[in-house]
């Protein structure tokens, strides 16, 4: 059951950052609340099982899916493609376009915008690496890439490819340094899973 492990993962994050129990981050983090719904609303969309089963569910995880949209203002899609360990902190909207994808071990901050953008051939959405910090009401549109352990400043409007492992700011949104997203990011898997800070004073005004 890949959604189970999925969560699972997703459930470690948030234990390793906010300490307590699993239950405890289960009753009180919205952002858990979301994924359970995303993790098995998803699994039913892309499993075989047959119609006269699925439908009935797919009816039951939809109504399931708006009433904790309405209530956490965030809104994952079973459609969109979204990798384990995936972090929602604070409270604060989200939006995933349904045909996003998104890496594992990534971080939306409050107010993130992940949408379509562009138009004829140039339209679509964007894919979205492993392990990349998006901060506080970025917006992230197009048919572009973002690579792997990127940083995504505040307030950032990204519509242009952004390399792996490094810091884009402004708008657009540009890399300004070669520094990834190591201080955003708690990874859980690998030898070594630890807690890392989930802020950083290096990120600094671009002047013109």
């Amino acid at each position: 059951m890949n959604w189970l492990s999925d969560y699972r993962r997703d459930l470690k994050k948030y234990t390793l950052l906010n300490g307590g129990s699993a239950w405890k981050q289960m009753l009180t983090e919205q952002g858990l609340w979301v994924l359970l719904q995303y993790r098995i609303e998803a699994a039913v969309y892309r499993s075989s099982i047959p119609k006269i089963i699925k439908v009935p569910l797919r009816i039951l995880l939809t109504v399931w899916h708006k009433a904790v949209e309405v209530a956490t203002g965030i809104s994952l899609p079973c459609t969109a493609r979204i990798g384990p360990g995936l972090h929602l902190p604070h409270c604060g909207s989200r939006i995933v376009n349904a045909a996003a994808v998104i890496g594992a071990d990534c971080c939306l901050s409050q107010g993130v915008t992940i949408g379509a953008s562009g138009g004829g051939s140039r339209r679509g959405v964007p894919v979205i690496g492993d392990r990349v910090y998006i901060g506080v009401n970025a917006v992230v549109a197009g048919k572009i890439s973002v690579g792997n352990d990127a940083c995504i400043g505040a307030n950032s409007l990204v519509n242009r490819d952004i390399p792996p492992h490094c810091t884009a700011l402004g708008v657009p949104a540009v890399p300004i340094n070669e520094l990834g997203s190591e201080d955003y990011i708690t990874v859980t898997v690998g030898p070594e899973t630890e807690a890392k800070v989930v802020y950083s004073s290096r990120l600094k005004p671009v002047v013109p």
